[in-house]
Formats: C-alpha cells, structure tokens, sequence
C-alpha cells in the first residue's frame, strides 16, 4: 500500500467511525427533547441502572412512559441508586419530553420519591 492510499485509508477509517459515533451523541444529548420543561407524576414499574444511562419506567394515567436519568456518574451525584426507590414507589419526575409527542419518553433533570429530590442536571432545573 502506497502512503497516499494508507493515508486515504485511515481518513475514510476516521470519518466512518466518526459517522457511526453521531447517533450515540445526538441520544445522549439534548437535541431530542423539547426545550419546555413537564412534570410527570405516576408510580414506578421498573428501575434499570444498566448503561449507557440510568432510566425508569413510569405508569401515569393508563401510559408507560421511559424517563432518562443522567448518565451514570450524574445519577450517582445525585444521590439516587438501584436501591433509592422500589417497584409502586410514587415518583414526580421534571423534565424535557422527547420531540416526537408520540414518544411517551423524557430526559429528567430531577426526580423526586418520598419527598426527596434527586437532581440529575441542577444547572438545568427551571420551576415557576
């Protein structure tokens, strides 16, 4: 292999792996979620601590709803953990609701159970 075709071939390496990479960043970002912030409230149904974020399943009227929670070391900071809430645990959730209204899905900047607040993104929190 010549050195311009080895050069060619890492660059179209690097731009391919950097293409690959754009819907990862865009699903971690915020760019999904409308900019209004909503309350949702309801009752826990499942709690995952599994990468690549932390997220609940949220019953409220009928509906399942998926809320994000920080990434793993935001959602530690906050002080929530596996074992902070339980299945049936009542939760009111502040957040940004995914763009597409037929998602039943948000990103939550805090949570609070049992009258305990857990603020994944502080800085973010806005409450009228």
């Amino acid at each position: 292999m010549t050195m311009l075709n080895r050069r060619r071939f890492v660059l179209a390496l690097a731009a391919a792996g950097t293409l690959a990479a754009l819907p990862v960043f865009a699903h971690h970002g915020w760019a999904w979620a409308e900019g209004e912030q909503m309350t949702l409230q309801g009752k826990i149904s499942k709690i995952s601590m599994a990468p690549p974020h932390p997220m609940l399943m949220v019953e409220s009227e009928g509906k399942l709803w998926q809320v994000d929670l920080g990434n793993p070391n935001q959602t530690e900071r906050s002080g929530f953990r596996g074992d902070s809430a339980k299945v049936g645990d009542a939760i009111t959730a502040l957040g940004n609701r995914h763009l597409d209204k037929a998602k039943l899905h948000m990103k939550a900047v805090r949570i609070t159970i049992a009258g305990k607040n857990y603020d994944m993104y502080p800085e973010r929190i806005r409450t009228n």
